[in-house]
């Protein structure tokens, strides 16, 4: 029975050493304690910031995607007038050519009328 409380003793004296040395190993100081304090205050602050900051982005991304649907329907119109003047540039080719053609014509019905009244 020695053997068993020796063993025993023994056993509860290291259970108590271990338990002593882990509480006076997670005991903080009170200096310690206010720099946590600290920290989580400036955590907090720094959350809040980073928080406006993200709304502000926010806002930014709607009126760069705002200001984009603009510039997309700004470019559809573009386009369309883009479309409308080559069309008219190629009226105008069509009539320059018509208008050079009359004025062979009317040169050529100059030369004739010039060549009737001489010759008679």
């Amino acid at each position: 029975m020695d053997t068993h409380s020796g063993w025993l003793v023994r056993a509860l004296a290291v259970a108590a050493t271990g338990t002593v040395v882990g509480l006076l190993a997670t005991t903080a100081s009170a200096q310690e304690i206010r720099n946590d304090v600290q920290d989580l205050r400036q955590d907090r602050q720094d959350v809040r910031q980073d928080s406006r900051d993200i709304r502000g982005d926010r806002r930014e991304l709607r009126g760069d995607t705002k200001e984009i649907q603009g510039d997309r329907r700004e470019l559809q119109g573009d386009v369309k007038d883009r479309r409308g003047d080559a069309r008219d540039l190629r009226q105008d080719k069509r009539d320059r050519r018509q208008d050079v053609r009359d004025v062979h014509r009317d040169r050529r019905d100059l030369r004739r009328d010039v060549a009737e009244k001489n010759g008679k």
